[in-house]
């Protein structure tokens, strides 16, 4: 049960020089009021509490390898009196055992370039949804991380580990019956692929 290639917790400055208002880009990738939401490698909550909050009273699913990080997200839940994320620790290779329900969003946020068997985590992705749900992937452009700087110092992937969106899509749609629906452009370095069952 290894972590995915290259990806890890990023220091939440960085991370909110990259999106400040971590709600409003949920919104634009489709996460509403009354719609559960899976986000896989959750990390320490940066994009799953605001979803929680967006999505109240319905469920956040937040999954994890690492306890830790669990841990602390659970910690800021209970500060910001959010009730309704649900950390689960566990392999996203077997997220459909590890929900207890099927949900309307599965999100993997700066994590799917590091997947090791991209077909077999989008066949679980796609017994978690519900009928009509989306699988929302947030990628880094396909651009040399030298040229990917924040704060003076260059972030993400290893340039070889980048996808093109058109890379991610053929990923996706050829692992699983999904559609891809829509590209949400995320400057200054992202973008992301919202794809539905």
């Amino acid at each position: 049960m290894d972590a995915f290639q290259n990806t890890r917790q990023p220091d939440w400055d960085w991370w909110g020089r990259l999106w400040p208002t971590p709600g409003e880009t949920l919104r634009r990738l489709g996460v509403a009021s009354g719609r559960t939401v899976a986000e896989v490698a959750s990390g320490n909550g940066y994009f799953a509490l605001p979803a929680a909050r967006i999505v109240d009273p319905e469920s956040v699913y937040a999954i994890d390898l690492e306890e830790s990080v669990l841990a602390e997200l659970d910690h800021l839940a209970d500060q910001q009196a959010i009730e309704n994320v649900v950390t689960l620790q566990g392999d996203a290779r077997d997220l459909s055992n590890l929900l207890p329900e099927r949900v309307d969003i599965v999100l993997v946020a700066n994590t799917f370039h590091g997947v090791d068997d991209k077909a077999a985590l989008v066949e679980q992705v796609f017994d978690s949804l519900a009928d009509g749900g989306s699988f929302v992937v947030v990628n880094w452009h396909e651009m040399p991380r030298e040229t990917t700087t924040v704060a003076g110092e260059a972030r993400g992937p290893p340039t070889e580990l980048r996808m093109s969106p058109e890379e991610t899509e053929t990923a996706v749609t050829d692992a699983a019956d999904l559609t891809l629906r829509e590209q949400v452009e995320l400057p200054p370095y992202h973008y992301a692929l919202r794809f539905e069952r």
